[in-house]
């Protein structure tokens, strides 16, 4: 399994990027996010992988977040939705836009990218809705309480299934936590997931 690469960009072009690595140039199909996000042709670039393997073909996608290869490893145990597909969403919005449309239920924003008609988008936000209430997270959210609010002595149901589902979505403790915590824990879990997504995708346009 090849998790990530790290060493010279040789080839960047709009869905494409080559990384040299001890010699050898390592070719990734992803999406124009991480194109737009990768330096000049010649300068040190780093990826995180997925190998895609089926009968007729073997591909290699990169991704220059942790966040984009969770979302486009979701986005592929869909029914009918294909690396292709995957790439093509990851290409029109953000993860974080991504993780808010489908914890919003927002089914008719995937249907402008191209090639993604309404059942297909509609699969996208029921699977993925279920999949992310339903993934376990290895280890206890309980037992980390201090990542929240000192007023709280344990974060609540609904917020520790806010965090795991964030996890699952490719988002780290240390940049969840600390806005759940400071949320109404009284909120359902769908709401302080959506709420959760609004305030990191407002942070992160500043």
């Amino acid at each position: 399994m090849i998790y990530s690469l790290k060493g010279k960009l040789t080839v960047k072009e709009l869905g494409f990027a080559v990384i040299e690595c001890g010699g050898v140039g390592y070719g990734c199909k992803t999406s124009y996010n991480t194109i737009a996000s990768l330096g000049e042709v010649g300068s040190e670039a780093m990826l995180y992988t997925h190998l895609y393997v089926r009968e007729d073909a073997v591909e290699l996608f990169g991704f220059a977040t942790q966040q984009e290869l969770s979302c486009f490893r979701l986005l592929i145990s869909v029914s009918g939705v294909g690396p292709k597909a995957a790439i093509s969403i990851l290409s029109d919005v953000t993860p974080e836009k991504f993780a808010f449309l489908v914890a919003s239920g927002d089914s008719k924003s995937f249907t402008r990218t191209k090639g993604i008609g309404a059942k297909t988008a509609q699969r996208i936000v029921l699977e993925l809705k279920d999949k992310i209430s339903s993934e376990s997270i290895s280890g206890s959210v309980s037992g980390d309480a201090a990542a929240f609010a000192p007023s709280s002595a344990a974060p609540s149901d609904s917020v520790s299934e806010a965090l795991e589902a964030l996890m699952v979505l490719g988002y780290t403790q240390g940049e969840t936590a600390p806005i759940l915590g400071k949320l109404d824990p009284s909120m359902s879990t769908q709401d302080l997931i959506k709420e959760t997504l609004r305030l990191l995708t407002a942070k992160n346009m500043r």
